[in-house]
């Protein structure tokens, strides 16, 4: 006869044979779901000792340590060996475990870059942590920056020309993606690669990954040159439904966005009687005055407004 302590190892019942067994977790039971035989009482709870009742909550009280993340070059799965020179409890260690420490730890950060990919990306990934962090790029933006450089990588694309420009571009086509408003010449601003190689890097990851690129929003860029010259929520969405009576009559196409979102705020803010001068705007916006005028006249005619 078997132990009941190794009942709860089996698979199938002792008595009929049956593979229909019950784990009944409140009871804490295997029951044989044919001839009703109690298997294995009492069996220990394998699971967490903290209840969930939401999906949030089951997330937030999880102990699997820190998620997946492709903009870390090993994507976080890896042990980092820190340079603490005392114990668990506190204890100064001795000279020659420090040393040894001090010995795994070199080791340990040779070993995460053992292979010239991972030191591609640790490059690539360090140069990127760097612009987003100019950029004020959320973490989301970032993760989808990361992805496309990878595609990059695998498919060849880096060989040949510079990481910071493939990063550079990785990471103005994520921003175009997600409609973030940060232009091309913002990116190369705070990359050390010129605008025109970042912009030809671009292209390449268009054309080779088929990037799918929306049209870009001339309201997306309300908030940003708002922001820049102090202006109230009422003037931007005045703004914003200028922008969008001038799109239903079709006046927008072919015109730069930043132009017309700047054209639109200062229509807004003289609406508004809010003084902004078209030379706060356009520098807000980095367009010309010239464009502001050009683009002011034109949605003045469009919408027969009485300014």
């Amino acid at each position: 006869m078997k132990k009941k302590e190794d009942w709860g190892n089996i698979d199938r019942c002792p008595e009929c044979g049956s593979e229909n067994l019950i784990h009944d977790e409140e009871s804490g039971e295997i029951i044989c779901g044919d001839c009703g035989l109690v298997i294995s009482e009492s069996i220990i709870n394998k699971g967490p000792e903290w209840r969930a009742f939401t999906q949030s909550e089951k997330e937030s009280r999880s102990r699997v340590g820190v998620p997946l993340s492709f903009s870390v070059h090993d994507k976080g799965l890896t042990t980092v060996i820190g340079r603490v020179g005392r114990d668990a409890l506190g204890r100064k260690l001795p000279l020659k475990t420090k040393l040894q420490m001090l010995r795994l730890r070199k080791w340990q950060i040779r070993s995460r870059v053992h292979s010239s990919v991972d030191r591609n990306l640790a490059q690539a990934m360090a140069e990127l942590d760097r612009l987003t962090d100019k950029l004020h790029i959320p973490p989301t933006i970032k993760e989808r920056a990361a992805i496309i450089y990878r595609k990059a990588l695998d498919k060849g694309l880096v060989r040949g020309r510079s990481i910071a420009a493939i990063t550079a571009a990785a990471l103005y086509a994520a921003c175009r993606l997600t409609r973030t408003p940060r232009t091309l010449k913002e990116v190369a601003a705070h990359s050390p690669i010129d605008k025109k190689d970042i912009a030809r890097c671009y292209r390449l990851l268009v054309r080779e990954l088929d990037l799918r690129m929306p049209i870009p929003g001339a309201e997306e860029r309300i908030p940003k040159i708002a922001a820049k010259v102090g202006v109230g929520e009422r003037t931007q969405q005045k703004a914003v439904e200028i922008l969008r009576r001038a799109g239903a009559l079709r006046k927008t196409a072919g015109k730069d966005p930043m132009g017309l979102a700047a054209a639109a705020l200062y229509i807004a803010c003289v609406l508004n009687d809010e003084k902004r001068t078209q030379k706060m705007i356009a520098d807000a916006a980095g367009v010309t005055e010239v464009t502001i005028r050009n683009r002011y006249k034109g949605l003045k005619e469009a919408l027969k407004l009485d300014i």
